[in-house]
């Protein structure tokens, strides 16, 4: 998933999107309220979590304005204002879950993935399909001709990728600012060396390879010509 944490705790933000990284998450960490909204706005994130108190433009009023413009991506708010009526002051203003603060990162996260999942956005894709090789986004389950491919976080993400854009040739810069939220060329092989390690599990016991590699392009899924 790609996710915006709005939190002006610059700790509390590093240690969240670092362990969302490890789960192979793309984060993005916003620590003012006006900015969070702009990228809340501006770019196609799954889910957003929100800090109540922030600088510039509360919480509670990022949500009630997305909320107005028609932008229902799923938010889940943390705060350290727990009582009832603030948990019920804070659904009522749009958000889908509410968890105090501090809390455990295993139940936040288990909350993001049953949030998202019982979402229930008309046209949410659960399954992706490209010939015989199948993903199921919401049990991370990988098969091709019926065959279980293990795969890590980062190879899931880049597969889930090349899958969505099938067809089509990505660019290295595509990559990595989809699956490694880069926004610059680190310079560095991660891209061939993860695309090597994908080979080796969806294309090596396979008659016909799925994973080209595009010449001075990039890379596309889909049937050798």
């Amino acid at each position: 998933m790609k996710i915006l944490i709005i939190e002006d705790d610059r700790v509390a933000s590093d240690y969240l999107a670092k362990a969302l990284s490890e789960k192979g998450h793309v984060t993005d960490q916003v620590a003012d309220g006006m900015e969070g909204l702009m990228h809340a706005n501006s770019e196609p994130y799954d889910v957003l979590i929100i800090d109540r108190m922030l600088p510039s433009l509360d919480g509670l009023s990022i949500i009630e304005t997305l909320r107005k413009a028609g932008k229902d991506t799923p938010v889940m708010i943390v705060s350290a204002l727990g009582d009832v009526n603030e948990r019920v002051r804070g659904l009522r203003s749009g958000g889908d879950d509410y968890l105090v603060k501090p809390y455990a990162f295993a139940e936040l996260l288990a909350r993001l993935d049953i949030m998202v999942n019982r979402r229930g956005i008309p046209g949410t894709e659960t399954t992706l399909t490209v010939l015989d090789l199948e993903m199921d986004l919401l049990t991370r389950e990988v098969k091709r001709a019926d065959q279980k491919i293990e795969l890590q976080p980062r190879e899931f993400l880049l597969l889930e990728y090349l899958m969505r854009h099938s067809g089509q040739v990505v660019t290295r810069t595509m990559l990595l600012e989809s699956v490694w939220d880069y926004h610059f060329d680190p310079q560095t092989n991660v891209i061939d060396v993860h695309i090597s390690r994908l080979r080796s599990k969806v294309d090596k016991d396979f008659e016909k390879p799925l994973i080209q590699t595009i010449r001075g392009a990039g890379y596309s899924l889909r049937e050798a010509s």
